[in-house]
Formats: C-alpha cells, structure tokens, sequence
C-alpha cells in the first residue's frame, strides 16, 4: 500500500464518503490489489529490477503527460527535487523491489497481507518521529493485535527453517515499513506546497533515475529472453493501473474525504489480491494465513477507530481506551 500523505484542503474534505467516493476506493483497492497479481505473473519471466523500473518509467511518463495536460509544471528548485527522491526511494524503490522479489517466493494474497501492516508500522513511526500522532491505547492495541497477526502467519514457518519464505515474509514486511517512514517524510511537500498530483509524478521520476542504471548493471537486460505477452500485459497493466490511474483515484479521494477515511482500503487489497491470485494463478494460501489476516484487520480497525466510536456512542462506559 502507498503512504498516504495528508495533502487535501481542509475545506474540501467531508467525514461522510458518498456513493461515489466508495466506488473509487474500491476501484482503488481493485487496482493495487492488482498490482500483486500483474507482479505474480511477471516474476515467472522477468527479474524484480527490471519489473520495478518498467512500472515506475511508464508510470513517470504517464503522470508527468497528465500533469501537461492541466497546465501544471514539476517544480525545479534543488529542495523539491531532493525531497523526491527521498519519497522514491521510501515509497517506491525499496518497497517495490521488496515486495517483487519477495513475490518470487510467496503467493501475491500473502505479500498483500503482509503489506497491509503499513498502518501498524505507521502509527509507531509517526508517534516515534513526529509530535501530533502521539499513540493512544486504542491504537496501542490495534498494533499489537496486527503484530500478533503476523506472528501467526509467519512464526510457524521461521521456527521450522529459515528458508526463502521467511526472507520472502521479511522482506514484504521490510517494505510495510519503508512505507511507514514514506509517510511521514511525505508530509513535507504539503509544507513545501508542492500539489499531489506533482508529488506523485516527481517521485516517480526520482525513482526511474535511481532504478535505471542498477537494473542495467544487475539485471542486463539486453540478456533476457523477449518476455510473453502475458508478462508484457503484466508490466503496462502494472504502470498504467496500478500506478498511473491508481495515482489518480488516490489523490480524488484523498482531496475530498481525506487521509482517514482513505485508510479503509487498507482493508480492501488483500481481498482483491487473494481473489485474484486464487482465480487466475491458483495460488492457495494455509489457515494461520487467514487468522493473520483476521487479526491484522482486527488491528487495523482499532487503528481506524470508526467502530470504537459507534460502540462507544452505543455504551460510554465503553472509553477506557480512548
């Protein structure tokens, strides 16, 4: 999952999400939940640098024409550029290639579980590094139900051996994390009044300069085999989906009904990512894999504190974990 940076006007963002705004979340969790799935058929055929610098190179050009089309120029002062890609390595490089690789090695429903945990690496971070996002008990609890979670999926199989699922696992946590810290060091265009859509744009291009000359030295890919076209399918639907147009939703979504409610397609990608991985590429996953995922939601909906709320307007005495 992208970290997700409060850059929306406060007078624009409304608590209440319209019919409208659902269909975009989950449209949006369908695109990024894809994003496991277009990964999961690449990797048979392409190496993980060569898939990640595909994805972010047409998704730069994509953004950067978008940007053209509205008038809108990325910015050039040297400050701006650094803060990209401080953002492209954070929220694309070390994340995406985590995760590619880690794919190589575990189904796409189990890397979408296991990136879920953002929200949960988030809210220690933030309440690590920033001043405003102090940690609550409810929040409290809600990371420690999520961490029990991934407990469950990946303690049986570290204690078995530490094998290349375990470092697959790691790494897919590994990259939760890198968006976590993406999250707070995104908060610094909207001090910089860099808009959204340049953020998204800028860092994506920081990230093609960066990925560019290591997937040549590592992957050389004048080497490699013509890809298929399902591989081929695989790389657009990735930059053009789940990238470019995922981009696009996030930033409409976020512009009106904010970071928090935004949060909720936490929930919805590994719906999408399992569903897809199970249909298509017949991946199955074992039981402690879905008592994770029940217990990372769990931890996710105490992070997300809506339905703490109701009970609490239902039962007040119910507020001892405010």
């Amino acid at each position: 999952m992208k970290a997700i940076a409060a850059n929306a006007s406060p007078q624009a963002i409304h608590k209440t999400m319209t019919s409208g705004e659902w269909a975009m979340l989950a449209g949006l969790s369908v695109l990024w939940g894809g994003s496991f799935f277009f990964t999961g058929v690449a990797v048979k055929e392409l190496p993980p640098l060569t898939i990640v610098t595909l994805r972010v190179g047409l998704a730069a050009m994509i953004l950067t024409a978008i940007l053209s089309l509205r008038g809108v120029s990325l910015p050039r002062a040297p400050s701006v550029w650094a803060a990209f890609f401080g953002m492209g390595l954070l929220n694309n490089v070390l994340p995406f290639c985590l995760i590619v690789w880690g794919q190589t090695q575990i189904a796409s429903g189990l890397a979408s579980i296991l990136n879920a945990t953002t929200p949960l690496f988030g809210v220690v971070v933030a309440h690590v590094l920033t001043r405003d996002e102090a940690m609550t008990g409810l929040k409290a609890s809600g990371v420690a139900a999520g961490f029990l979670g991934v407990v469950v999926m990946v303690g049986p199989a570290a204690a078995g051996a530490f094998d290349g699922e375990v470092l697959a696992e790691l790494a897919c946590l590994a990259a939760a994390l890198s968006y976590a810290f993406a999250g707070v060091f995104g908060r610094r265009f909207k001090r910089m009044g860099v808009p959204p859509m340049a953020t998204a744009a800028g860092q994506v291009t920081a990230s093609s300069v960066m990925l560019l000359p290591a997937a040549l030295l590592v992957d050389r890919p004048w080497t490699l085999e013509m890809p298929g076209a399902a591989s081929v399918a695989a790389i657009i639907a990735i930059a053009t989906l789940s990238t470019a147009l995922a981009y696009v939703i996030y930033f409409r979504i976020l512009s009106t009904a904010g970071a928090t409610n935004l949060l909720l397609v936490t929930f919805l990608i590994p719906v999408s990512a399992i569903v897809l991985g199970a249909l298509v590429l017949g991946e199955r996953l074992d039981a402690r894999h879905f008592l994770g995922m029940a217990l990372i939601g769990c931890g996710l909906a105490a992070i997300d504190g809506r339905l703490w709320r109701r009970l609490r307007r239902t039962n007040p005495q119910a507020s001892a974990l405010k």
